[in-house]
């Protein structure tokens, strides 16, 4: 790939963030209305169908992705072209068959795997609608791979955003019309969740036209010339397919089997939460369904700061990879420390806003949902943190080649958050707060592994204090603000009902970002040379008077 098409690992990210934010734009677009249209009931069919998905979609793209890009980016950091095209070819033909494979399971056994699964019958339809995604989303990840291998995040950025953009479209349009034609919830919910195989057909559509459009740009075409810089003279040999397989099936097989394990937890929360509502908390089905579906519908924020430091994940992976093939060890350790501190920059605020404006963000935009949104919002808001500071000590540990020890961990935490649901969610004092009680115990408890995993390791521990002390205090400081502004805004703007909450709940949001911005530059949590590794980062620096 052209130097000029080139971008450092957090140029990347700042890329990658872009387009992260208009899909979560989209993404609200999507759930929020989906949540109202659908209704608790409805919402819980939904979720079910999609934590079935989640699971089939992580084994298929999760682990092979990241191995594909790693592959890329040792062959490219030594210069093997040709080893990049055909370890790409091969990483296609591979991701094909795993597609195929899986979408052949969603799409035959739906029945099943609703009634057994998710104790949730009226998930069936919308399980067997997931089907065409699973193929059509291994065949892109293939494509997305290879160009963050070489270190270009713009198409996968542009993908990202298209896919999301026409499953919203397609995905409202068919829900609204199914129920407007009185097909029912089950049917609505799979026509909502039809709307992801759409938009993967655009997705998968324009990444074959970038690919083809822009070869030159990702990395240039080979010749029968072509050699390999260590044995100069000598025509560039490339591994043999079979080698091939085997490096991502090493590679990925356990960081998919690592990342399963949380998609596991979400349908384990399906399963386990209609179970022990019904079962030992002597909840009925539709009680149980509905304490499901405002919980999914909490989980709708929950995810939020997750999708935020994803980019980054994806774009040190490789950063770290290449530094580890050049013997580079002192810069894999500072790349891991300084991305783990913004990664808390970013994470921390967005934990504590969840948190703090619970009430408003819930009871504003799910009216009319149950009354245990905001305390589960609460909750949840806590344990986000805790699943960021997790995904970049796995990305660090995956790039760094110790991705059995990722595995592990989400094994053993797994095994705490079902321990945690299956205790606390069969008390009827506590029901549906059991389960982000025990999202919170699991992640806390994963991220003290990876902690210890991370310090055998690098070539330096990464310093607790430094990632973690200025957050924490501008943090707490935005917090406050946040609340107080948004305990004094009533009595300032007087508008009734749902549109007055949501007004000021966004005052207070903005402000509290104002505040913890100022904070931010005040106490040198983000440094000027931070800045200076995204577009645009020198001119901002120098705006804030950073030095």
């Amino acid at each position: 790939m052209g130097a000029s098409k080139k971008q450092n690992y957090m140029h990347g990210a700042a890329i990658l963030t872009v387009g992260v934010i208009i899909m979560k734009v989209l993404g609200a677009i999507y759930k929020i209305p989906l949540g109202n249209i659908l209704g608790d009931e409805g919402y819980s069919m939904f979720m079910g169908a999609y934590s079935i998905y989640n699971i089939f979609f992580t084994l298929a793209t999760a682990g092979l992705p990241v191995a594909l890009s790693r592959l890329v980016a040792e062959a490219d950091a030594h210069g093997r072209v040709r080893q990049e095209e055909k370890t790409f070819r091969v990483a296609l033909v591979t991701f094909a068959v795993i597609g195929v494979a899986f979408s052949f399971v969603l799409f035959a056994f739906p029945e099943w795997l609703a009634a057994n699964y998710l104790e949730n019958p009226d998930a069936a339809m919308s399980i067997r609608a997931m089907a065409p995604a699973i193929l059509l989303v291994c065949l892109v990840s293939a494509y997305r791979g290879y160009c963050q291998g070489n270190g270009n995040m713009i198409p996968t950025t542009v993908d990202e955003v298209l896919e999301v953009l026409f499953k919203v479209i397609s995905g409202l349009i068919l829900a609204s019309a199914l129920l407007r034609a009185h097909k029912g919830l089950p049917v609505g919910s799979a026509g909502a969740i039809l709307g992801v195989s759409i938009g993967s057909v655009i997705s998968l559509g324009y990444m074959i036209w970038y690919r083809r459009r822009h070869y030159r740009d990702l990395s240039a075409p080979y010749t029968a010339g072509d050699v390999d810089p260590a044995e100069p003279g000598a025509e560039e040999k490339t591994d043999p397919a079979a080698k091939i397989v085997k490096d991502l099936l090493t590679i990925g097989v356990p960081i998919a089997l690592g990342a399963c394990i949380m998609a596991i937890l979400n349908s384990v929360d399906s399963k386990l939460c209609m179970n022990r509502l019904q079962s030992a908390a002597h909840y009925s089905y539709f009680e149980a369904k509905v304490l499901y579906g405002v919980y999914g519908k909490a989980q709708t924020f929950f995810n939020l700061p997750a999708a935020f430091i994803t980019p980054l994940t994806i774009s040190i992976v490789p950063a770290i990879s290449a530094a580890f093939a050049k013997g580079d060890r002192d810069s894999a350790s500072k790349i891991s420390e300084d991305s783990m501190r913004i990664a808390a920059v970013i994470a921390l605020p967005m934990g504590v806003g969840l948190s703090v404006m619970s009430r408003p963000i819930m009871q504003g935009f799910y009216s009319g949902s149950h009354l245990s949104g905001p305390a589960l919002l609460a909750i949840m808001g806590a344990a986000s943190f805790f699943v960021c500071m997790l995904l970049m000590e796995n990305a660090v540990l995956q790039a760094s080649g110790k991705e059995r020890y990722t595995m592990i961990t989400m094994i053993l935490g797994g095994l705490v958050k079902i321990a945690v649901n299956w205790v606390l969610v069969a008390r009827r004092e506590i029901n549906i707060y059991g389960a982000p009680i025990g999202t919170l115990v699991s992640y806390m408890t994963m991220c003290a592994m990876n902690f210890l995993f991370m310090t055998t390791t690098l070539e330096r521990t990464p310093r607790l204090g430094r990632i973690l002390f200025k957050s924490v205090f501008c943090s707490t400081v935005m917090g406050f603000a946040a609340w107080a502004i948004y305990g004094l805004a009533p009595r300032l703007i007087h508008i009734p009902g749902r549109l007055g909450m949501l007004l000021c709940m966004f005052i207070a949001m903005a402000a509290a970002v104002v505040v913890y911005l100022i904070c931010v530059v005040a106490t040198s949590a983000v440094t000027r040379e931070d800045l200076e590794l995204i577009p645009g980062g020198g001119k901002i620096a120098s705006l804030l008077r950073m030095k």
